[in-house]
C-alpha cells in the first residue's frame, strides 16, 4: 500500500543508468549548460544532455537555420560544433563538475566514428551515459543507423562493447516502424531508447518560390510533434523490453505525465527551453503533486500504466 503523503520517490532507472528524477533537457536546446547557469539550478535536473558532438569540427548548414511554424520550430543547424577535442578541453571539465547526471550526445558518419568517440569520452571520466544521435535529419547520412534495425543494432553493440558507460539510442520518427528500430537498439544492448528526434519538415516562402531553410528541409520540434512522439513511446513500450526517454513537444506537467503513463521512464525538454528557460524547474516542482493525484509515491509506479481502448 503506497503512502502518497510521504515524500515521493522521483528516482528512475534506465538500465545501468540511475537518474534522480525524470526531467532532463534535450540535446541542442541547452547549449553546454554553462549558458543556463543562474537561470536554472543545474543540480536539480534529472540529467543534462549538451549539444551533440562529432569527431571533427562542423560549421553546420547555411542559413536560415531556424524558422517558426504552426505549433513548432523547424531547425536545420547541421550539428554545428567544435569537435571532440574542444569539447574535452573546454566543456567537459565544467559539465562533469555538475551534480546532475551528464549524458553526452555523440554523432558519427560510421559505426567506427561512434566507437571512437565513445572510447575517447570513456577515458575522460565524469560521464554518466552516452546518447547516440543516430536520428539527425539535418546532415548527410544522419539517420542511416536510425532507419535500419540491423545497422542500429550494430552501432549500439559497437559502443556498448567499447566502454562501460550506459548507452542510449536516440531514434527518429521518420521510419515505417519505430518498433523495429527500437528492437534493434535493444538487441545491441542499449540501456534505453530516446523517442523521438525531430520530424522531417519544411517551410516555403511562396513569394520568392524558395524554401526558407538554407538546407531546404529541417527537423520539426515543439507541440506539433507531440502526438507522433507519444504514439512512438506507446508502441515501443508494448513491444520492446527497453526503458524509454520520451521527447517531443513536452511543455507542461500534463505532457510529462502523458509520456510517463504511455511508457516513458523519463522525458527530455527541448523546444520549450527556448521560450521558458525555467520550465524544467517548474516541472520538477509540480511532479510530486501529479503523483499524489494518482495515489502513488514513486515515478516508477505510473510508467506504462495507460490501458488501451482496444479489446
Amino acid at each position: 500500500m503506497t503512502n502518497p503523503s510521504a515524500t515521493p520517490n522521483l528516482q528512475v532507472q534506465l538500465g545501468r543508468l540511475t537518474l534522480p528524477n525524470p526531467i532532463l533537457v534535450a540535446s541542442g536546446t541547452f547549449g553546454y549548460a554553462r549558458e543556463m547557469e543562474g537561470i536554472v539550478d543545474l543540480s536539480l535536473l534529472g540529467g543534462i544532455v549538451p549539444k551533440t558532438i562529432t569527431t571533427e569540427m562542423r560549421v553546420g548548414n547555411a542559413p536560415h537555420r531556424t524558422v517558426e511554424t504552426s505549433s513548432g520550430l523547424l531547425n536545420s543547424i547541421g550539428l554545428d560544433n567544435d569537435g571532440i577535442d574542444a569539447f574535452i578541453s573546454h566543456h567537459l571539465p565544467y559539465l562533469s563538475e555538475q551534480p546532475a547526471p551528464l549524458i553526452v550526445s555523440i554523432a558519427g558518419s560510421s559505426a567506427d566514428d561512434y566507437v571512437s568517440l565513445a572510447s575517447r569520452l570513456a577515458e575522460q571520466g565524469g560521464i554518466d551515459a552516452l546518447e547516440l544521435n543516430i536520428s539527425c535529419p539535418n546532415v548527410a547520412h544522419g539517420v542511416d543507423f536510425g532507419s535500419n534495425p540491423a545497422l542500429c543494432e550494430q552501432v549500439v553493440r559497437g559502443v556498448r562493447n567499447s566502454c562501460d558507460i550506459p548507452v542510449l539510442a536516440k531514434l527518429t520518427p521518420n521510419v515505417t516502424s519505430v518498433v523495429e528500430i527500437a528492437d534493434g537498439a535493444a538487441q545491441g544492448g542499449a540501456d534505453a531508447v530516446c523517442l523521438t528526434n525531430t520530424l522531417l519538415g519544411m517551410a516555403i516562402d511562396w513569394k520568392k518560390r524558395q524554401p526558407i531553410l538554407g538546407n531546404d528541409v529541417g527537423g520539426l520540434s515543439g507541440p506539433a510533434i507531440k502526438p507522433v512522439s507519444l504514439r512512438c513511446v506507446f508502441q515501443v513500450a508494448r513491444a520492446v523490453d527497453v526503458p524509454i526517454i520520451g521527447i517531443g513537444g513536452i511543455a507542461n506537467l500534463d505532457d510529462v505525465m502523458q509520456f510517463l503513463v504511455a511508457g516513458a521512464s523519463a522525458v527530455q525538454i527541448g523546444t520549450a527551453n527556448y521560450y521558458d528557460p525555467t520550465i524544467t524547474m517548474k516541472l520538477i516542482d509540480q511532479l510530486p503533486e501529479a503523483l499524489d493525484t494518482l495515489g502513488v509515491s514513486s515515478v516508477s509506479e505510473v510508467v506504462g500504466t495507460v490501458t488501451s481502448n482496444k479489446s
